[in-house]
């Protein structure tokens, strides 16, 4: 299994914003959208960062609400692990599991091709299990 077929299963859209954006810009799309993260792209589409909610509470922990006023740019995790679609299912828990954190763009030919959640990568690792213990069942019913 891998990136590629989560990817053909839930989409490759994207949100995204600018790095020149406010944090309150960012904070407002995270809430309308429903999503924990948003990929900061540059005007070509290269990926600049990623900001998360959890970038979000702690510089407003550490600076208070006047930290909404500042660009994207001085918050957002500017060193972005990346995957490709022919990354498994496996490296990419591994790669989400030592950085510790929950999304991962992913990357093709230097632009962004889609993102991928810890909720992605679980709900097909389930599936796969499911999947394999149906077969698993199918054959001893049938031996």
């Amino acid at each position: 299994m891998t990136v590629k077929a989560i990817l053909d299963a839930k989409g490759r859209n994207v949100v995204t914003i600018a790095p020149d954006k406010k944090l309150a810009d960012a904070a407002q799309l995270l809430s309308e959208r429903g999503i924990g993260a948003v990929v900061v792209t540059e005007a070509d589409g290269r990926i600049a960062g990623i900001l998360s909610e959890r970038d979000i509470v702690r510089v407003i922990g550490r600076e208070g609400g006047n930290a909404l006023d500042q660009p994207i740019s001085r918050v957002m995790t500017a060193k972005v692990q990346r995957c490709h679609e022919q990354n498994t299912i496996n490296e990419v828990m591994q790669i989400m599991t030592s950085g510790r954190f929950r999304h991962l763009p992913v990357e093709e030919n230097g632009k962004i091709a889609g993102i991928i959640s810890i909720g992605d990568v679980v709900k097909k690792r389930i599936e796969e299990v499911e999947r394999e213990a149906e077969d698993i069942r199918s054959y001893i019913a049938t031996a």
